[in-house]
């Protein structure tokens, strides 16, 4: 299996800065809540200064919609994880889990047993800044791993593992960074893992069309498509994570159907803006609709 999380943490920090931008806003105007991603954040007593309408702006200025797609992911998840583990998921698998705070944040069953994935610098870093008393904390397993000489289904199993038993896994953000061969072989071993039970999988993928017809990747009107991109690729590279590897659709499809999994469900910012932000009063406009990554769900066939 390919590496497939980072050596640094500026993703996981620039994501986990987001969610803490949005939980400044109201009450009855945000979108996701996370009171822990603060601790993770460098500079987060001048963003809780600058509060949410001055943060949102100024993103805005750089790279329009960016926040409210990075938010709407984090929702589409949430929403999936919930939904999923008060039906009939047994087990939460958070593959290159960096700074998530979903088992502290949300309201999961006592009984679901989570499983946090990432390298052991990462995995540390994060333990050190999590107070105490964070809710849940029972219930999770963290899974120290070297993805480059380990193997995912040897180290779950290791720690309690159970391949019984329903399972939900999230690859957040992370299908860009890493080779074709090793997001293949990353679904290989989770389908692996479930021979005998229902699994989901909800995954994240760079539309490949970033390179060749970037306004697609936008909404109609979207100021300097180019130059987002750009900054966007460029940004991931200086801080040692490039992006490496985008998909199409029917790409994603087939690489889930030949690793068993069918694919139910596939969004954009753009399908979710209405579900999540016009009814807070916060409906984004087309020129700032940002369309570059697509949100996936893909269930075990059966």
């Amino acid at each position: 299996m390919g590496k497939l999380i980072f050596r640094k943490d500026g993703t996981a920090q620039g994501v986990a800065k987001q969610r803490l931008i949005e939980s400044l806003a109201k009450p009855d105007r945000r979108i996701i809540y996370d009171p822990y991603a603060k601790n993770f954040v460098l500079g987060a007593n001048i963003i809780k200064l600058m509060g949410h309408r001055l943060s949102v702006w100024l993103g805005n200025k750089i790279i329009p919609g960016m926040h409210e797609h990075l938010i709407s992911r984090t929702r589409y998840i949430d929403d999936l994880i919930e939904k999923s583990t008060f039906a009939n998921i047994e087990q939460y698998v958070i593959l290159g889990a960096g700074y998530d705070s979903r088992a502290h944040r949300l309201k999961l069953p006592s009984k679901l047993k989570i499983f946090e994935v990432d390298q052991s610098e990462v995995q540390e870093l994060k333990r050190l800044r999590l107070p105490d008393n964070m809710p849940n904390r029972e219930s999770i397993t963290y899974v120290d791993i070297d993805f480059n000489h380990q193997s995912l289904k040897e180290q779950l199993i290791n720690v309690g593992f159970d391949q019984n038993k329903s399972t939900i896994f999230t690859l957040e953000g992370v299908s860009q960074y890493i080779s074709r061969e090793a997001l293949d072989a990353t679904l290989k071993e989770v389908a692996d893992l479930n021979p005998n039970s229902n699994s989901k999988i909800f995954i994240s993928y760079v539309n490949k069309l970033l390179k060749e017809d970037s306004k697609a990747c936008f909404g109609k009107g979207y100021s300097k498509p180019e130059k987002a991109v750009s900054f966007i690729t460029n940004s991931a590279a200086k801080m040692g994570e490039p992006w490496i590897s985008f998909y199409s659709a029917e790409e994603i499809e087939s690489i889930l159907s030949q690793n068993n999994f069918t694919l139910i469900e596939n969004k954009t910012l753009a399908d979710l803006n209405s579900k999540y932000f016009t009814p807070v009063g916060r409906t984004i406009p087309e020129n700032h609709i940002f369309k570059l990554e697509h949100f996936v769900i893909a269930e075990s066939k059966k």
